[in-house]
């Protein structure tokens, strides 16, 4: 008979590529993930993971298990929001992924909320990337991502995975307190030719979208900096060494050296929530999207 537990453990390797990139998502140490690894490989009398450089790979065994695993988790998923919905109370674990600035601006208020509502939900957060948490969503990893997309670049949503929208996040261009457009209420995008940037680093959201957005007016963006936090952004532009693009969701109090101007057109990243079709009817799902789109008005004035 092999074990649920041990399945999963795979399965989680398999997605995040890593024993320790699993182990964060399953909220377990690195050496339980590589224990349940090796229980799995003595059942089945088979090897399962191998060292590939500093790496490592699924065996073909490994993918075929993996593919059997998807299935029987699917299974215990639809048996679980069955339970909780005949409950009628959200209820059990719920394993969402969330961007960076949301998990910082917008998810501690929302945990807590949840939290103090329905003291048998619980939600543990993760924060991930918002590519990769849709496809965690969708192979089953976590149950819910909060995730962004742009006004100008629209996430593409995969087959069984649904969504909501929480609100809207709106950007400024950060610039040092001594630059020639602090004293300016708004600036074009046209304007900003020429200008060093900081920016996130290239496949992220917010890099793709800079990139895109100033090139449609007619100039190469000079990326100057690379940082994926953006209070690393922050004190880069406050040291006077260029200007960014930062949402203001998560972005906290700015330094008195550096001066918000608004872009016009502003650019909107839109906030939403995504799950998977099968679990649609979970009172956990419905219940904390219900509880973050009745915050965001309130974050959202906030910031």
């Amino acid at each position: 008979m092999l074990d649920l537990g041990r399945l999963r453990a795979l399965h989680a390797v398999s997605v995040h590529g890593t024993v320790g990139g699993a182990a964060a998502a399953l909220g377990y140490t690195p050496s339980a993930v590589s224990q349940q690894i090796a229980k799995l490989e003595r059942e089945t009398r088979t090897t399962l993971l191998e060292r590939q450089g500093r790496g490592i790979r699924l065996t073909d065994e490994a993918h075929q298990l993996v593919a059997t695993a998807e299935q029987l988790l699917s299974l215990v998923e639809e048996a679980e929001v069955r339970l909780e919905e005949r409950r009628g109370l959200p209820a059990g674990r719920l394993a969402i992924g969330c961007f960076a600035s949301a998990a910082r601006g917008l998810m501690p208020r929302a945990l807590a909320e949840l939290a103090r509502r329905h003291p048998s939900l619980d939600a543990r957060l993760t924060e991930v990337d918002p590519h990769l948490s849709i496809e965690l969503v969708a192979r089953g990893v976590i149950d819910l991502a909060v995730a962004h997309d742009w006004d100008i670049a629209p996430m593409p949503t995969p087959p069984g995975v649904e969504q909501a929208v929480i609100g809207d996040d709106l950007c400024d261009v950060l610039v040092p307190r001594a630059h020639p457009l602090s004293e300016r209420a708004s600036v074009r995008r046209e304007e900003l030719a020429g200008e060093r940037w900081i920016s996130q680093p290239p496949g992220t959201v917010c890099h793709d979208w800079l990139m895109r957005t100033l090139r449609s007016t007619g100039y190469e963006p000079h990326i100057v900096h690379q940082a994926e936090e953006n209070h690393t952004q922050v004190a880069l532009v406050a040291a006077g060494l260029g200007v960014a693009l930062v949402p203001r969701l998560g972005r906290g109090t700015l330094p008195p050296e550096v001066t918000p101007v608004r872009l016009d057109p502003v650019p909107t990243r839109r906030l939403r929530a995504l799950w998977r079709t099968g679990a649609a009817r979970r009172p956990a799902i419905t219940e904390t999207v219900r509880t973050l789109q009745e915050l965001w008005p309130s974050v959202a004035a906030a910031i």
